[in-house]
């Protein structure tokens, strides 16, 4: 494995040396050591927890470091908040879009930067010139609720270039594309390098990391363990420097589908504003079935979510488990009859990010054994029973009084799981089980659903990852503009064929 060759002094324009970040119990960085290059893709991964997004923060003046040199451009800087950053030419697109889907892109871009260029025709102007200029095809009187999720992250691009960036971080920047927007968000990082800038990478997908990047740094523990080349190094070696294994693969080696269906679901329909957000929607899961929805976001997957957990009300249709009827039930009633539920957030709708690890064991479960005894809520029980759940699930924590706040996000995601199959489910309603975790936390989900399919668990499956649906699913179906419009085997289907699908190319 090379490391990357060493160039000109001047060409580094961004240099961390000896940076430091703790936090009450937890060292997040220590003596991390990053030298990024102009003209350069630079990758960082490493494993949820490995003080990656502590290391972001730092260099975009959210958090301030304990320790260590900050340098940009050469020049030692001290970067108090994201202004400051902003101010020193670091521009950050985080993973969650922060536009506003009520205004136009030109309003979105200005917004707070009005100063720059005004809020009219010179606004409008600059906002052309940068899309033409580096190839992202942005319109700026086009209204951010008609665009789609790739045209939403060109637009969080454009508005760190409106404001003078020339060090891009982007985060997870991939999480929510589909195959076709991948390729063309790469085209649009590699017309940024030509330019001269300098984009820092942030991804848990490895072999897109080594598809884009010219260099590829790697964080265990917080603090850096190698730089190397990425035409060096193979994502398998790339994954035994993150985690110490060979990177995981989610396929399901045999079949383990019944003949009994537990989740029944006939034309399911649900109003919208413009359009129907579900348009009757049917299909059915087996016992020891995994069936996997396709679909770009914003295409009716949450609304199917939502619609199986009694979360939002349908116009038509009807749901049933193990042959139950259960469109009258409450979201409680439902989880009582036996669904887990892993929520596509997991901050909003999975934990109480305040309370300890326990009392978030007890959420959504707080009717139920070990968490009561009678009436009341068994605190010994439900604190054994988390216990079990870390140990069971790998959930890395000092304890379990800690806050689910102080978890990393693959170890809330774990946490989240471990709660989920506890009671022996019947039906596992999984949306993004595996988004914005590393790929150790990426295996350790995989395991335990694959393990729960050999049992007979039913799993409604919604994922952005395409090779996670192929590797797991038992059936994909794809939806787009709330209809199902395909149905496909994994075993044959590609990335490219369900994103086309995905997208309306073969709809």
């Amino acid at each position: 494995m090379n490391t990357t060759t060493t160039r000109a002094d001047h060409d580094v324009v961004v240099r961390l040396r000896g940076i430091g970040k703790t936090f009450p119990g937890v060292v997040a960085n220590h003596d991390v050591n990053i030298e990024v290059r102009r003209g350069t893709v630079h990758a960082i991964v490493g494993e949820n927890g490995a003080g990656k997004s502590t290391l972001m923060k730092i260099l975009y003046g959210v958090q301030k470091p304990d320790s260590g040199i900050i340098e940009i451009n050469g020049a030692a800087v001290n970067l108090g908040s994201p202004s400051d950053a902003i101010e020193a030419g670091v521009g950050m697109v985080f993973q969650h879009f922060m536009l506003a889907d009520n205004l136009t892109v030109l309003e979105n871009v200005v917004l707070g930067s009005e100063k720059l260029h005004g809020i009219g025709a010179a606004a409008r102007a600059e906002i052309s010139r940068i899309s033409d200029a580096y190839g992202l095809d942005i319109h700026p009187d086009a209204m951010v609720a008609d665009l789609g999720v790739g045209a939403r992250q060109r637009i969080e691009i454009l508005k760190v270039l409106y404001r003078g960036a020339k060090i891009i971080i982007l985060d997870e920047p991939t999480a929510v594309l589909v195959p076709q927007e991948v390729d063309a968000l790469f085209d649009n990082l590699r017309e940024l390098k030509d330019e001269g800038l300098a984009v820092i990478f942030i991804s848990h997908k490895l072999d897109e990391v080594l598809s884009v990047a010219d260099t590829v740094t790697v964080v265990r523990r917080g603090t850096t363990i190698d730089t190397v080349a990425a035409s060096s190094v193979t994502s398998h070696e790339l994954a035994e420097l993150m985690v110490g294994s060979e990177l995981p693969s989610p396929s399901t080696a045999e079949s383990t589908v019944t003949t009994e269906v537990i989740l029944q679901a006939e034309g399911l329909t649900m109003p919208g504003p413009s359009r129907e957000l579900l348009s009757d929607v049917s299909f059915t899961i087996h016992a020891g079935e995994i069936l996997g929805i396709a679909g770009v976001e914003g295409n009716g997957q949450s609304e199917l979510v939502e619609a199986v957990m009694g979360m939002r009300s349908l116009a038509a249709g009807s749901i049933s488990v193990d042959g139950v009827d259960i469109a009258g039930r409450s979201t409680r009633e439902r989880r009582e009859s036996g669904i887990g539920y892993i929520p596509e957030d997991r901050h909003r709708h999975g934990l109480l990010l305040e309370a300890p690890l326990w009392e978030n064991r007890i959420l959504g479960h707080q009717t139920r054994e070990p968490n009561v005894s009678g009436p009341l809520i068994d605190r010994a029980g439900a604190r054994a029973d988390t216990q079990r759940i870390v140990e069971e699930y790998d959930v890395r924590t000092p304890g379990i009084d800690v806050l689910a706040r102080a978890l990393s996000g693959g170890n809330q995601q774990k946490l989240i799981i471990g709660r989920e199959m506890s009671g022996s489910p019947q039906l596992l309603v999984a949306s993004h089980p595996t988004r914005g975790v590393d790929v150790g936390a990426q295996a350790a989900i995989w395991e335990h659903i694959k393990r729960a399919r050999h049992d007979g668990l039913a799993v409604l499956l919604i994922s952005a990852d395409l090779d996670e649906l192929i590797g797991l699913s038992d059936t994909i179906q794809v939806i787009l503009r709330g209809r199902m419009v395909g149905t496909f085997d994994p075993a044959t289907v590609t990335t490219q064929e369900l994103g086309s699908a995905m997208t309306g190319a073969t709809a």
